[in-house]
């Protein structure tokens, strides 16, 4: 916003409410920037807080995932049962199921 125009809005803010109302809306103003400042610094205190526990007592809950899998080559999926059975009747997709 340029000079003339919030010159313009004063004018109008001044013209609705007058001239007696213009320090209590001031006021109110200041007083909510204030509580707006005051709730923003808290919040970003708590969110400073949370990030700043201590990381070595966060790595030592942290446990290995069990293993689900075994190890042995020759225990690996075959090709075969990835593919489907070219033999079987597949039914149309533009049809649904009902369930």
């Amino acid at each position: 916003m340029a000079g003339p125009d919030l010159i313009i809005i004063l004018l109008i803010v001044l013209v609705l409410f007058g001239a007696k109302k213009l320090p209590e809306l001031a006021r109110g103003m200041g007083q909510a920037v204030k509580e707006f400042q005051k709730a923003k610094d808290e919040f970003g205190d708590e969110l400073h807080k949370a990030g700043a526990n201590d990381p070595s007592k966060q790595a030592a809950d942290v446990k290995a995932a069990p293993l689900t899998l075994p190890r042995n080559a020759d225990s690996s999926p075959t090709t075969a049962a990835t593919q489907p059975d070219p033999e079987q009747a597949v039914p149309p997709r533009d049809k649904v199921d009902p369930v």
